[in-house]
């Protein structure tokens, strides 16, 4: 079985923290890009690639980063960024792959789903490689709607988008 989560193990985390949280994101990432024959030739800004300096440029005013600790440790990581009207976009819902079918993911989304309501929130938005079919999935099981495909140019993979309202 796994390992019994708590509330408690999700914890905020701060600008002092983003080497430790861009390594999660980077190996989390890590598996998308290789199933996908990604590489920073062809997606360069795909988050198995990200840059802590990257990551950095997110820290603003409306951007909150959480981390899922096991212990001490650091296995997980999700944000939240206001967008205004409501509207929280999720991104980089992200857990090592040795702590993964766990319920850590789970615990990271339903973590966001609370705290979007203390923020005065009402919709999470996503978006995701739209053919990561498994995932798409998950989503959808977890409440979430799809909204819509776009290509980009400067990516090879379809993106997708997804949201859940309160």
């Amino acid at each position: 079985m796994g390992v019994k989560l708590t509330e408690h193990d999700i914890r905020p985390l701060s600008a002092k923290h983003l080497p430790i949280y861009a390594e999660v994101i980077r190996k989390s990432f890590a598996t998308v890009a290789k199933d996908y024959g990604l590489t920073i030739e062809n997606f360069p800004n795909h988050w198995s690639f990200a840059t802590n300096e990257r990551l950095a440029e997110k820290i603003k005013d409306g951007y909150h980063p959480f981390g899922y600790f096991a212990g001490e440790k650091l296995v997980g990581f999700v944000s939240l960024t206001d967008k205004g009207e409501g509207i929280y976009e999720m991104g980089k819902i992200s857990v090592l792959p040795e702590y993964r079918h766990l319920g850590y993911g789970k615990a990271l989304l339903d973590f966001c789903k609370e705290k979007i309501k203390e923020l005065s929130g009402s919709k999470i938005v996503i978006s995701l490689v739209d053919t990561h079919t498994i995932l798409k999935e998950w989503y959808l099981a977890n409440g979430f709607i799809y909204t819509e495909t776009k290509k980009f140019e400067h990516i090879p993979l379809p993106i997708g988008y997804m949201e859940w309202t309160l």
